[in-house]
């Protein structure tokens, strides 16, 4: 079946370079999800997209096609570039590559797109970036139908209690510890994920450490064993 969409709401996740003159790009549409387009011409000399097909800007395409790739037919800026710089610009780039090894194309996923654009401006006002990158986790899980048990006991469905200890179990959810092997996560920190509120005591860099090591082993099941390019970046900088 023949697609045809007229400027959408998008982000540029990837480029590479195709033939002499030509991009491939993957995107983000607000209502298309992740798609695969071919840019055609855009590196020619004449050619001013090259420069707006570029990461955190926000954009309007349009493209058609049928198949796997389709070709990028209008791009327009949608609105002002999310100016990303150091440890901010690789957590973009982070948000990036999960998107695409972990979306399926052509599937859509309007309120991820929207969780996606909020972190980018959390990044670029510098606020909490560890924590706006553990929160955005947790919804891409959701999103994926791998949503993340926070809010109650697996074990009895009793409501999780802040100053108790748990483990994380996969497959199962949090229960108390003592019960079953699994991810140490004190209770304030499950709720801290659950209701999206960074802890303002002195409990906070727990709290980070232990949703850090649970959103972390819960992809690592959706990534496989290729490593994130991004994770490289990261630890060259010294960033946890």
């Amino acid at each position: 079946m023949s697609t045809k969409v007229n400027l959408e709401p998008s982000f540029v996740l990837h480029r590479t370079p195709w033939r002499d003159t030509s991009l491939l790009i993957e995107v983000f549409g607000a209502v298309s999800g992740r798609q695969g387009l071919v840019a055609k011409g855009v590196r020619g000399r004449r050619s001013s997209r090259a420069a707006l097909l570029q990461a955190f800007q926000p954009l309007l395409l349009s493209w058609r096609g049928r198949g796997e790739l389709h070709t990028l037919t209008d791009a327009e800026p949608g609105g002002k570039v999310f100016p990303l710089l150091g440890t901010a610009l690789i957590s973009g780039f982070y948000l990036n590559e999960l998107l695409v090894r972990l979306l399926q194309r052509h599937d859509p996923h309007p309120e991820l797109f929207h969780s996606y654009q909020l972190t980018l401006a959390r990044l670029q006002l510098g606020e909490q970036l560890e924590w706006s990158l553990r929160l955005f986790e947790c919804q891409l899980l959701e999103q994926l139908g791998y949503g993340l048990i926070l809010g109650h006991n697996a074990l009895d469905g009793e409501p999780i209690a802040p100053m108790e200890d748990y483990v994380y179990v996969p497959e199962r959810g949090p229960i108390p510890a003592g019960q079953a092997e699994g991810i140490p996560i004190h209770g304030r920190s499950l709720l801290a994920l659950s209701e999206g509120q960074w802890p303002l005591d002195e409990a906070a860099p727990e709290t980070l450490r232990e949703a850090k090591q649970l959103l972390r082993y819960s992809l690592a099941s959706q990534l496989g064993p290729k490593p994130l390019a991004s994770r490289g970046l990261f630890q060259s900088m010294g960033s946890k």
